[in-house]
């Protein structure tokens, strides 16, 4: 029996519908007390991103064998997560914007207040998801995800970045701050979805760990190279902010075209790391593909 043939689009599509479901039943009602905080983060999280990372959960739990539902938990978490980490990202004490996936950032919507306790309850919804499934492996889940978002994670990296605007961060540097700020979230990501699994191959945590790592750092250059080169609308966010605040990006450090060929290197390492996985990989290279082939 023949399969038809794998259809990134497609896949990514029915995905992002389904954590678009599964995020809009696991965040409480605005009819709920405190109402205003709970419409404060129904509007932060529902209804726009890409949600590259809820996807890369449900293409690794498809690589451990493990069902969609059983993912939803890993793919929730980590998308609440992101959207807590964004939240306190646009605020004025951190990167100050007021724009985020093409609407009014939380604490320009809300208040700088609310958006501050928007973010502090997604960040413990996120655990509640993964606590409450109770899945074999699921203080396994817990500890990576604590691991990514704290101070040796994505609240670490913010904290380097907040500390090198204005100065000149070396290539090591910036790897560095950018496997905390972006890469430890999206690596968390992958291995919560397999560990979404009953048991789970090292080979196969191995594996992800190496793609993620790959992945995040492609998605940061990609990030940097559409801040220099993208407009505002196509962005949803403010564009040309590394430049204004002075920020050491991959560009900068780099140049245009040397940032487009590290993209390209690692895109061609992560193809070769999945190339023993046969076609139960196709998600993890499309999304791959999606990350380092965004136009630019």
């Amino acid at each position: 029996m023949t399969h038809p043939p794998f259809v990134f689009d497609q896949w990514a599509n029915a995905h992002q519908q389904r954590i678009e479901q599964v995020l809009a039943q696991t965040l409480p009602a605005e009819t709920v007390l405190p109402e205003r905080l709970h419409a404060a983060m129904r509007y932060a999280v529902l209804g726009g991103g890409k949600r590259v990372r809820a996807l890369l959960s449900y293409a690794a739990a498809e690589l451990a064998e493990t069902t969609l539902e059983r993912a939803d938990a890993a793919a929730a978490a980590v998308e609440l997560i992101h959207a807590f980490s964004l939240v306190h990202d646009d605020m004025p004490c951190m990167d100050d914007d007021d724009l985020r996936r093409g609407k009014p950032s939380c604490h320009k919507q809300y208040d700088d207040a609310t958006a501050l306790l928007v973010g502090d309850a997604l960040q413990s919804l996120a655990f509640e998801c993964l606590v409450d499934t109770g899945a074999p492996q699921a203080l396994k889940q817990v500890q990576v995800l604590a691991n990514a978002t704290g101070s040796r994670g994505m609240c670490g990296g913010q904290s380097i970045d907040l500390q090198s605007t204005g100065k000149r961060l070396s290539r090591s540097a910036l790897e560095t701050m950018h496997q905390y700020k972006t890469g430890a979230l999206i690596e968390a990501a992958a291995l919560l979805g397999a560990f979404a699994a009953n048991e789970t191959a090292p080979q196969l945590i191995n594996t992800l760990m190496q793609y993620s790592q790959h992945m995040g750092l492609a998605f940061q250059v990609v990030d940097d190279i559409l801040d220099a080169t993208a407009d505002t609308q196509t962005l949803g966010k403010t564009a040309g902010k590394d430049a204004l605040q002075d920020k050491s990006t991959y560009v900068s450090l780099l140049g245009l075209d040397e940032a487009k060929s590290l993209v390209s290197h690692l895109h061609t390492q992560t193809l070769a790391l999945l190339a023993a996985f046969g076609a139960q990989a196709d998600p993890l290279r499309g999304i791959a593909r999606f990350i380092c082939e965004r136009p630019f």
